[in-house]
């Protein structure tokens, strides 16, 4: 329920800043009446995804409140990621503030302001980065495509007036406005500072299903349930927090208190405009970050923060509506009977759009070596572009294993929507979200011009793989009501397409599909000039942590990976398991007059920016740790006795 001004000016603590307040007077108003709001910050988010902060006092915020609300604040190209735009000898950068959606005050718990007893807050406003009299930052591509998303649609509606009748609207006129409307969900890791991972432990667990939606305890429990109470209060409306599936059971140390705490955790919350949703997921990020460290844990928004064990994914929920003028929302994916029809015509249209040129999409989807470690067949990772609808109309059903499913609720006509389920925690949702609509559009105008009835474009999307299609790509298969992966993974690949490995092959998306690139440029929504920044961030991002991350952290594990038999309980098998270890260690980093090592030809094929040969090469890399890993773990369980103390895992880690 809208609060009025008075009501806010009369709160104790003001957690949100609604749009209808963003002017000079209320604002005014509003800060004067809440002392404890000490700064302002300007949070643009860059084509990586990162979150500018700054610390304006208040008091110089009011004094030039005008030229702050149109103007915003400088910065230079060296403070955000935007190769190739902002440059060296053109470094100016503007931060323009977004007034179109709500701005959150964010508290300092652990800094209270003496003159009112409360925590000192910063007014976080959402802003754009503008260089050059053009708007190039993430939240500025998404604005750009909800405007020509609603744009295009409106244009459709009006020049196929056949269409409104499948949705009960008798005219044009009657429609106010188009809604994009997204939700996302958090998944991520939960531990106590210092403790190390056991994956064996972990595995156990996971195939024993003993965490999953089991009661939290603890300090986790209140650091959940303060989280939950928070959001709350800052009107994103939370649905629900649960145990994931990852996790072991923590101990209760000397002090009465859990520790070795290693838990897996979820929060929901409810959907809003694509924008504002996209918003509300990094702050809500943010938030959980704060509070669960306050209660002394530490969040983990990795994508796979442990290997072998699952990862984190963030499910992203897209969905399309139109307001009528009487106030009436209609669905326009959801058909005009739901127990007949799995979608209307543009739902389908929109469902194929985004499958069909996913190799456009999943650039921004997945775009870092920890998502891709996520990425792998196992643990229901969604690796295989395919959909999945349900089996018959009247009864939904759910398709863990698919790229895309579609979500129905049959007493809801208005929760129809799709599930993008490859992003994780750290995917920049505002290029995700963007790219996904550009699709689903370009899918939505291939629908309404092939004049195709829903059941029709049921069947054009049930095609096998080598069957001639109108819209899609005849040699591939786009849906799947089976477990795509009891499958081989050679007819997975050949029915789905092959799926990228490396951060490099799907970047390479871009150049290998420029026909389907084509889709992001129209409406001006995506520019030539930002997806080659974005790239150039990206592959940039890459080989810096390939040959200073990974192949460090290799070294180190490989360097763990000690002789550890002597010549007194010695059998044959432990002298051949090591010698494999030895072999494969030497193999992975060790140089000698005649041969290379793995880690050294990767490096120089980084050097000579041989991003095939890198590629590949990181794979194979991937690969032979892996195995060298489980060696060593057979290697250490024909032992008699334990080294150390240590366990098969924690000497590895």
């Amino acid at each position: 329920m809208k609060k009025s001004l008075e009501e806010l000016l009369s709160e104790p603590i003001l957690y949100t800043f609604p749009v209808w307040t963003h002017e000079k007077e209320t604002l005014k108003k509003l800060l004067e009446a809440h002392p404890s709001i000490q700064f302002v910050s300007f949070g643009a988010i860059d084509l990586r995804g990162n979150n500018t902060d700054e610390k304006i006092p208040v008091s110089i915020f009011l004094e030039d409140i005008d030229n702050f609300l149109t103007e915003g604040v400088q910065t230079d190209g060296s403070s955000v990621m935007l190769h190739e735009i902002a440059t060296l000898n053109n470094a100016k950068v503007d931060l323009r503030p977004d007034l179109d959606v709500n701005w959150f005050v964010d508290y300092n718990y652990e800094h209270i302001y003496e003159e009112t007893g409360l925590p000192v807050g910063t007014l976080r406003i959402p802003a754009f980065l503008e260089h050059d009299g053009k708007m190039v930052d993430s939240r500025s591509v998404l604005k750009r495509s909800i405007k020509y998303f609603e744009e295009e649609i409106k244009m459709l509606l009006r020049s196929n007036p056949e269409i409104l009748k499948e949705y009960g609207i008798s005219s044009f006129d009657e429609i106010d406005k188009v809604n994009l409307t997204t939700a996302t969900e958090l998944e991520f890791w939960v531990r106590t500072p210092q403790d190390k991972a056991n994956e064996e432990k972990l595995t156990t667990s996971e195939s024993l299903k003993e965490q999953y939606w089991k009661r939290t305890k603890g300090t986790v429990r209140t650091a959940l349930e303060a989280s939950i109470m928070l959001m709350d209060k800052y009107g994103v409306e939370p649905e629900m927090g649960h145990k994931e599936v990852g996790g072991i059971t923590a101990k209760i140390g000397v002090t009465g208190k859990l520790n070795h705490v290693m838990e897996q955790l979820e929060i929901d919350w409810k959907y809003d405009e694509a924008m504002q949703s996209a918003d509300n997921e990094l702050f809500i990020r943010e938030l959980i970050d704060e509070v669960f460290e306050l209660h002394g844990l530490q969040v983990k928004f990795q994508a796979k923060p442990i290997e072998g064990v699952a990862g984190s994914g963030e499910h992203t929920h897209m969905g399309v509506n139109v307001k009528l003028k009487n106030g009436k929302y209609v669905n326009i994916f959801a058909p005009q009977d739901m127990k007949k029809d799995f979608l209307s015509a543009m739902g389908w249209g929109a469902f194929m759009g985004m499958l069909n040129n996913y190799e456009v999409i999943n650039p921004f989807v997945t775009s870092s070596n920890d998502a891709f470690n996520r990425l792998k067949p196992g643990f229901e990772a969604p690796i295989c572009t395919v959909g999945s609808v349900g089996h018959v109309p009247e009864n939904p059903s759910r398709n863990r294993t698919v790229l895309i499913g579609l979500v129905r609720d049959m007493g809801n006509p208005l929760a129809t929507r799709f599930e993008l389920r490859s992003p994780n925690p750290t995917t920049n949702t505002y290029l995700t979200v963007a790219a996904s609509y550009q699709t689903m559009l370009d899918g939505i105008k291939a629908a309404v011009t092939s004049n195709m009835a829903s059941k029709q474009l049921e069947a054009e999307f049930s095609k096998k793989a080598g069957e001639e299609k109108y819209y899609l790509d005849n040699e591939r298969q786009f849906r799947s009501e089976e477990d795509v992966y009891e499958l081989p993974e050679e007819e997975r690949n050949k029915l789905f397409g092959t799926p990228p490995a490396t951060v490099w092959q799907n970047v390479n998306g871009f150049r290998n599909s420029e026909h389907k690139k084509q889709i992001l440029l129209k409406g001006g929504v995506f520019t030539e000039a930002i997806i080659n920044s974005y790239m150039i961030a990206t592959i940039d991002q890459w080989e810096k942590e390939l040959v200073g991350r990974i192949i460090i952290n290799n070294m180190k594990l490989i360097r763990n990976l000690c002789k550890l038999h002597d010549t007194e309980n010695v059998t044959d098998l432990d002298v051949v398991n090591w010698e494999k270890i030895k072999n494969l260690r030497n193999y992975l980093m060790k140089d000698s007059l005649e041969n290379k090592s793995l880690f050294t030809r990767i490096r120089e094929a980084v050097e000579i920016q041989d991003y095939d040969t890198a590629s590949s090469l990181q794979i194979e890399m991937s690969d032979k740790i892996t195995c060298l890993k489980q060696l060593y773990a057979a290697y250490r369980r024909n032992l008699l006795e334990e080294v150390n103390g240590y366990s098969d895992t924690e000497r590895i880690h």
